[in-house]
């Protein structure tokens, strides 16, 4: 059973994996400590239950940097299975093992944890040193890296710039 202590490894796990395949992540910021404040929490300790920290939430751990206006933990038979960052918007922002900066931004982020997935929605953009993405939907896939944006009806669009320009 999982007690209320390990609520931000959680939150670990969800901003040192976001948008940014596995080896893209800055491997040494999982064992920083880990900052977390916000205005307001209201957490239960059951096996069954939603965690919420409201306002101005800050997570910071290395070079991870997370602010939301809210963040929900939900646990399910004692194990956290799903976290939602909402804002306007959300922002995810973190530093490669190479130096490379990674800023991402939603009105929403799920992240499902059983399915290794985060959905984002809302004035989605994916910024980093080679391009952006931008769109309303876009689902990233942990375990692989792929990001499938758009069949929502609105486009999305994308700016690749040559590795010699991402360089300058």
């Amino acid at each position: 059973m999982r007690h209320a202590s390990e609520l931000p490894i959680g939150l670990i796990f969800l901003a040192a994996l976001v948008l940014a395949p596995p080896a893209l992540a800055k491997s040494g910021d999982r064992n920083q400590p880990m900052d977390i404040s916000a205005d307001r929490t209201d957490a239960l300790l059951g096996d069954d239950s939603v965690s919420t920290l409201e306002g101005n939430v800050r997570i910071r751990q290395g070079t991870l940097e997370v602010d939301a206006e809210r963040a929900e933990v939900h646990r399910a038979a004692g194990d956290i299975n799903r976290i939602v960052l909402t804002g306007s918007p959300a922002r995810l922002r973190q530093v490669s093992d190479a130096g490379e900066p990674m800023d991402a931004r939603a009105n929403r982020v799920v992240y499902l944890l059983g399915d290794e997935s985060m959905m984002l929605t809302g004035n989605v953009v994916i910024t980093q040193p080679r391009g952006n993405l931008r769109g309303e939907t876009v689902k990233y896939d942990i375990n692989t890296g792929r990001i499938d944006g758009g069949g929502d009806g609105a486009r999305v669009s994308m700016r690749i710039l040559p590795k010699s320009a991402a360089a300058d």
